[in-house]
């Protein structure tokens, strides 16, 4: 005797006539390895389609999460294959849905030289690609978080005017000569060097919108494009050489808020691979207890 499993999705019939379209229904939290930039991120995936149907009980999810699987066997992940996804999400669910969503939300590992010396480690750049189907036109979001370190202009204009004070009653009191290496040696003492200007980590929210027509998403080239213009990225192993160097990069790029986003904008203002950004920069403030931030978008 062949038996019928029951579909219970597929009854027409809904009680109490509650009959409404849904903006979305799906999944989420989808575990998932994906290849992007050639390399393995464990993710976090949500499916969704919408539910426009107002008499259909619910969505078919076995089907999202059947074609969601296809995903992890390509090597490198481009907008194109998502957007097959999505595609074959609404065929799949023809006449209940008009709009599809894919979330992914990942981490993808780099690994970083230090600045001088030959250690290296990696580093962690969270992100979130957010693609849509709505009907016949395709959008693509991108949104990746970068950590680097800000050292406050005010604070090192305040630093080098204690340190010239220090430096002025040293000579009026005679306590150093005009002599190169008594000078040297003062400089080396605590005496000298009585303020340093406050640093902060500080976190750049970069969130783009994609050209569809890119053939690979370049996560990693918005990444370095982005740290190459705050300057001041955040190290992993360092020796003491490295350190040093990480000092005089973040003297030689004092940046507020304002400034650092500023430095973003003029990177990724008309980039070839974007049709538009909303950007937010923090600066986790070592001096006060509240954040420092700015936030500005074009073609948003």
């Amino acid at each position: 005797m062949n038996l019928v499993l029951p579909d219970v999705s597929a009854e027409s019939s809904l009680t109490r006539n509650y009959y409404y379209p849904l903006d979305w229904v799906g999944m989420e939290k989808i575990a998932l390895p994906l290849y992007l930039e050639n390399s393995l991120c464990q993710s976090q995936v949500n499916a969704y389609v919408s539910l426009d149907d107002v008499f259909a009980k619910g969505i078919h999810m076995s089907r999202l999460y059947t074609r969601l699987l296809k995903l992890s066997t390509i090597k490198n992940l481009a907008l194109l294959d998502i957007k097959d996804a999505l595609l074959d999400f609404l065929a799949s669910h023809k006449d209940l849905s008009a709009h599809a969503k894919i979330e992914i939300h990942s981490e993808l590992y780099i690994e970083r030289p230090a600045l001088v010396s030959q250690l290296s480690g990696w580093k962690s750049y969270p992100f979130v690609l957010s693609c849509q189907l709505l009907k016949d036109d395709f959008y693509a979001e991108l949104n990746v978080e970068i950590p680097y370190s800000s050292t406050c202009p005010c604070s090192a204009a305040l630093a080098r005017n204690i340190i010239q004070q220090r430096f002025a009653s040293a000579l009026e009191n005679q306590e150093i000569q005009l002599d190169p290496q008594e000078i040297l040696s003062w400089l080396n003492s605590t005496d000298a060097i009585a303020a340093t200007p406050h640093s902060q980590r500080s976190f750049a929210q970069l969130n783009f919108k994609l050209d569809q027509n890119i053939q690979y998403i370049p996560l990693i080239l918005f990444i370095n494009q982005a740290e190459q213009a705050l300057m001041t990225p955040v190290q992993t192993a360092v020796k003491r050489i490295d350190e040093q160097a990480f000092a005089v990069a973040n003297g030689q790029n004092l940046m507020f808020c304002e400034d650092a986003l500023r430095r973003l904008y003029a990177t990724f203002i008309h980039h070839p691979s974007i049709l538009g950004f909303n950007f937010k920069v923090i600066h986790a403030e070592s001096l006060h207890a509240h954040d420092a931030v700015a936030q500005g978008a074009w073609q948003w």
